[in-house]
């Protein structure tokens, strides 16, 4: 197995099975596109951990998506995807960037969930960007942008579910989608307290990054107590 690629918080391995990929994840947080970064122990194995349960719940409410099996604490099968240079976000609740663009109050619960484009380009420092955007760059179609939306919309509706039954609220989160090899489009990535952005129902205390990006607690604890939440659900 060989080393196909490694970002900032995964590597990912070629393996034996053709079109089947190896992905470690790696101890190392990071946020303001990178401009932030520390290495944190045992952050790696919750997010592998996490993720691997969440994308077979999803899997479950029929949402397709590239998770094959979790291989080790650290580790997951996935099938190989041609990763779409977009990341999809979906916001319930206002907070972080739209507050500043837009003026909205944080806090404030949108009537329908809202999804948006962002081009995945660091050297652009991933900026929004609209349907015609990804048109006139080539990244995806009208079929494609549609897909990508109900798509996105489709997880959303299985998070909030999620998230309700541990009696949390799912704020927004960002989703990358791949190509397989004959051109299905799946979810791919992750979804964990790295990419989401969670509050206690009651506290609206932070599950998630933000304890790491604003200083307000110990992402290792904040990780493993909804890992925690995670595992009373199976049990």
């Amino acid at each position: 197995m060989s080393l196909l690629y490694e970002g900032k918080a995964k590597r990912v391995y070629t393996t034996d099975t053709e079109h089947q990929l190896r992905v470690e994840y790696k101890d190392e947080v990071t946020a303001g596109n990178g401009v932030k970064k520390d290495t944190m122990p045992g952050k790696g194995k919750l997010n592998n951990q996490i993720t691997s349960i969440i994308f077979d719940y999803l899997t479950h409410n029929h949402i397709n998506n590239h998770f094959i099996k979790q291989l080790s604490e650290t580790e997951q099968l996935v099938e190989q995807v041609d990763i779409i240079p977009l990341e999809v976000v979906v916001r319930n609740i206002a907070t972080g960037s739209i507050t500043k663009r837009l003026g909205f109050e944080k806090g404030h619960k949108f009537e329908e969930p809202l999804v948006e484009f962002f081009y995945k380009n660091d050297d652009l420092n991933d900026p929004l960007i609209t349907d015609d955007h990804v048109k006139l760059i080539h990244i995806a179609n009208d079929e494609e942008i549609a897909q990508l939306k109900q798509m996105a919309k489709e997880i959303n509706q299985v998070l909030v579910q999620l998230m309700d039954e541990m009696s949390l609220r799912l704020v927004d989160f960002k989703v990358e989608f791949g190509k397989t090899h004959d051109g299905t489009i799946l979810l791919a990535d992750e979804i964990s307290p790295d990419t989401c952005r969670i509050w206690d129902k009651h506290s609206d205390i932070n599950f998630d990054k933000d304890v790491y990006r604003n200083d307000t607690g110990s992402l290792i604890d904040t990780y493993q107590t909804f890992l925690d939440k995670l595992e009373d659900l199976k049990s």
